[in-house]
């Protein structure tokens, strides 16, 4: 067993969102043990069935459920909207269960205007297992080849990493977006989806990707918010003072795992060697999706950003705490980062004195570069108060 850092309440109703295969359900059921929970998978067909049908049942089932059974969760709860009225309206009776509802997406719900029951549940997040949680076993090279999905960290070979991770796009394709008819014509997702992973961690293009796919502008800018929605990547919006000038700029997307952003562009057997643009790109891009994870499970509040100036000076990751001075990071998978490569960092103190500036590297050691703290990359955490 894994020890996840995300721990459940146990007098709390609550949404788990996460993509798929992050160990939601593996959780749940440690956490709640059988004999004083009632269990709902709406991933088997005849779950689904039963209760789409009729989600009437499943308020006389819950209320009619045995003595003791003190919570109810329900697995996949995008699946069949329709039951979030009921756990509403079973929350208004007589000592009721506390409700533990996981999903995978949250683009049906939102579509459906679903009862997000206004407050009465929170919103927690599961993603895939950050190096803390692989303790001793981690390795840098394996996570930036193969990502960190529970079930990929487990095989025992690569080869059966990456069987895992070409089905894990197949069953995205066909259960997230054929299943669920997100699109009304594959064929340009089919299309944007690859090169989309690609370009992981660069200025989103719309116009080119829409000239490149055959989809028109608005159609890419659809396709980039079911990815959002379906949890499998997040924007990363440019630096400004303004929020509103940040929505005007050209944002960054980030595919969740690196292992399923390889899987998606075609590179599962490309090698990776280190000193490549490429292998500097999925360190990027790891240690990235990495310092948001860690920051969710935290609790603490951050902004974070990216910046860059019209004449190309750029900081990887800008994190604004709630309280305090932003830290600026530029990433850099070298062992000896040169100050001529820290531009970015300069050029963020221009307009933000009072900043910290990191360098995170694959450095043994700490070491100062004047104002510029040169971290090993798992020392950064700490800097940030995570």
């Amino acid at each position: 067993m894994i020890e996840r850092t995300l721990k459940l309440p146990e007098q709390r109703s609550f949404f788990l969102f996460g993509p798929r295969q992050t160990g939601k359900s593996t959780l749940l059921k440690s956490a709640f043990p059988s004999e004083s929970t009632l269990y709902y998978d709406l991933l088997r067909s005849e779950e689904y069935r039963r209760l789409a049908a009729n989600p009437a049942i499943f308020r006389e089932e819950v209320l009619s459920r045995r003595k003791g059974q003190t919570h109810v969760v329900m697995d996949e709860i995008q699946r069949i909207p329709d039951i979030l009225s009921e756990i509403h309206s079973i929350m208004e009776s007589p000592e009721p269960p506390w409700f533990c509802m996981s999903g995978s997406s949250a683009r049906k719900l939102k579509r459906s205007r679903a009862d997000l029951l206004a407050g009465r549940a929170w919103t927690l997040r599961l993603h895939p297992l950050t190096h803390r949680e692989c303790g001793s076993r981690f390795s840098l090279e394996r996570a930036l080849r193969l990502g960190s999905l529970p079930s990929v960290f487990l095989d025992n070979s690569e080869e059966d990493a990456r069987r895992t991770l070409k089905a894990y796009a197949e069953t995205y394709l066909k259960e997230e977006i054929e299943a669920e008819a997100l699109v009304r014509n594959a064929g340009p997702f089919l299309r944007f989806l690859p090169l989309a992973a690609s370009e992981s961690g660069n200025l989103v293009n719309y116009s080119n990707l829409a000239r490149a796919t055959g989809a028109s502008y608005q159609t890419v800018k659809e396709h980039f918010q079911i990815l959002e929605d379906t949890l499998l990547g997040f924007f990363l919006m440019p630096y400004a003072k303004s929020a509103r000038k940040r929505l005007a700029k050209h944002p960054k997307f980030y595919f969740f795992d690196s292992g399923v952003q390889r899987a998606l562009a075609g590179r599962l057997s490309a090698s990776l060697e280190r000193g490549t643009s490429e292998h500097g790109l999925s360190f990027e891009r790891f240690l990235i999706a990495e310092i948001l994870r860690i920051a969710d499970y935290s609790g603490k509040e951050f902004s974070f950003s990216f910046y860059r100036t019209e004449a190309g000076a750029e900081a990887d990751l800008v994190a604004e705490p709630a309280e305090g001075p932003p830290v600026a990071v530029e990433i850099k998978a070298s062992d000896e980062p040169h100050n001529s490569n820290l531009g970015g960092l300069w050029s963020f103190r221009e307009i933000r004195p009072e900043a910290s500036l990191i360098c995170a590297c694959l450095a043994p050691r700490p070491r100062n570069c004047g104002a510029v703290k040169i971290l090993p990359w798992q020392d950064v955490f700490e800097q940030l108060g995570l």
